[in-house]
C-alpha cells in the first residue's frame, strides 16, 4: 500500500485530507516542513501532498529542500494563492502538480492515483506509448520494427521526462539529475542534448518533449495514448 504524507497546518483540513486518503493508502501527518522532513528522512514516503502557508518551513522551502537532497517523490502542492506566478515558482522547485484550494475531494483522490501511476513508471526499466517502447536496458527507442539507440545522456534525459509526463523540468534540474551537481557542463548541455533527442526521434508521434520558455521542458503524450 503506498505511503502518502499530508503537510499541514491547519488541523482541520489535515484531517479531511488524511481522512479521504485513507480508505486507500497509509497516510502519516506533519504540521509543517519542519516536521515533513523527519517523515522523509525515515523513508519509504510515495507521495508528499502539502500546503504553502505553514510556519517555520512552507511548502516552497520543503520542496525546494527535498529536492536539492535528491528526492524525486512526487509532491502535490495544495494552496490558496491562485496567482500564475505561485504556480510558476511550485512548477520551477519541482512540484508535479497544483490544487488550489478549496477542492474536491474526489479531485484529489484522482490527482492522487494519477501522480502514483507516474511514479510506478518511473522505477519501471521499460515505457510503453503506444507502438513505441523506450528500453532503459538498452539505451534505444522501438517504434514498431524501428530500434533507434540513444548516446545514454540523450536516453536518460528522455527517460527522464517521460517517467514523468507533464511534470515540468527546469534546465538546472535537468543538469543536476543527469549530469551530477558537481558537473562542469553548463545548462547550453541540456539545451543542446534535448535538440539531439527530438531530431533523432522526429518520427515519433506518440510524445513529443515541450519547451517552456522560463520554465524549462516536459514531455507532453498524444491524447490517445494517455
Amino acid at each position: 500500500m503506498a505511503k502518502i504524507l499530508v503537510v499541514e497546518d491547519d488541523r482541520n483540513m489535515r484531517l479531511l485530507t488524511a481522512a479521504r486518503l485513507e480508505d486507500m493508502y497509509t497516510v502519516v501527518c506533519a504540521n509543517d516542513g519542519i516536521e515533513a522532513m523527519e517523515e522523509i528522512h525515515k523513508g519509504e514516503i510515495d507521495l508528499i501532498i502539502a500546503d504553502i502557508m505553514m510556519p517555520r518551513m512552507d511548502g516552497y522551502e520543503l520542496l525546494k529542500t527535498i529536492r536539492e537532497e535528491g528526492y524525486t517523490t512526487p509532491f502535490l502542492m495544495l494552496t490558496a494563492k491562485e496567482a500564475l506566478e505561485d504556480k510558476q515558482k511550485g512548477f520551477s522547485l519541482g512540484t508535479d502538480d497544483y490544487m488550489t484550494k478549496p477542492f474536491s475531494s474526489d479531485e484529489l483522490m484522482w490527482r492522487t492515483q494519477a501522480l502514483l501511476r507516474r511514479a510506478d513508471i518511473a522505477q519501471s526499466k521499460k515505457i510503453e506509448i503506444g507502438s513505441v517502447t523506450v528500453d532503459s536496458a538498452k539505451y534505444a527507442v522501438y517504434n514498431d520494427e524501428e530500434y533507434i539507440e540513444l548516446p545514454k545522456k540523450e536516453f536518460d534525459l528522455l527517460f527522464k521526462l517521460l517517467s514523468y509526463p507533464d511534470r515540468i523540468f527546469s534546465k538546472e534540474q535537468l543538469l543536476d539529475s543527469i549530469w551530477g551537481m558537481n558537473a562542469e557542463s553548463g545548462e547550453e548541455t541540456v539545451k543542446t542534448h534535448i535538440s539531439r533527442v527530438r531530431n533523432r526521434l522526429k518520427d515519433i508521434n506518440e510524445f513529443s518533449i515541450v519547451t517552456l520558455k522560463g520554465l524549462g521542458y516536459k514531455a507532453d503524450i498524444t491524447k490517445e495514448d494517455k
